[in-house]
């Protein structure tokens, strides 16, 4: 049997950091993540996933995203059993997440002016680089 599941989304809220009772980092938080098949309407629905990551991953989601970030989670899928205040059982699914991958720089770095890729006013030609003029027999592929 194979368990394999990666998702991209994004965070419907703050992740939340927690400590287990030996100590050990955790995070859960929930991700949207569209649908592949579209409604009657023409619009995709949402899933929402809730998710849990240990250690490090949840130290570094914590301390680099919030609500809105857009990640990828890869993990497995894990069924919870639990018992409603009503006495009623219930089932839930969750990603039992392994690896986090940001898919976009920090939010508080917005502010921080990076350069322009089409900035021509540092020459006249629009760039600092010489040609290198060389063989074709010279090239390595």
């Amino acid at each position: 049997m194979f368990n394999r599941a990666v998702f991209v989304g994004r965070l419907v809220r703050d992740p939340e950091l927690r400590k287990t009772n030996s100590d050990i980092s955790l995070a859960n938080f929930t991700i949207a993540v569209d649908n592949r098949s579209k409604e009657a309407d023409g619009t995709r629905g949402t899933l929402f996933l809730n998710c849990t990551v240990f250690r490090d991953q949840a130290e570094n989601l914590v301390k680099y995203t919030r609500k809105g970030s857009l990640i990828a989670v890869d993990g497995s899928l894990n069924q919870r059993n639990f018992v409603r205040q009503d006495g009623s059982k219930g089932r839930e699914i969750e990603v039992m997440v392994d690896r986090v991958i940001f898919l976009e720089p920090k939010r508080d770095d917005v502010n921080v002016e990076t350069p322009s890729f089409d900035d021509t006013s540092s020459s006249s030609s629009g760039s600092n680089l010489d040609s290198i003029d060389l063989p074709d027999e010279d090239l390595p592929f």
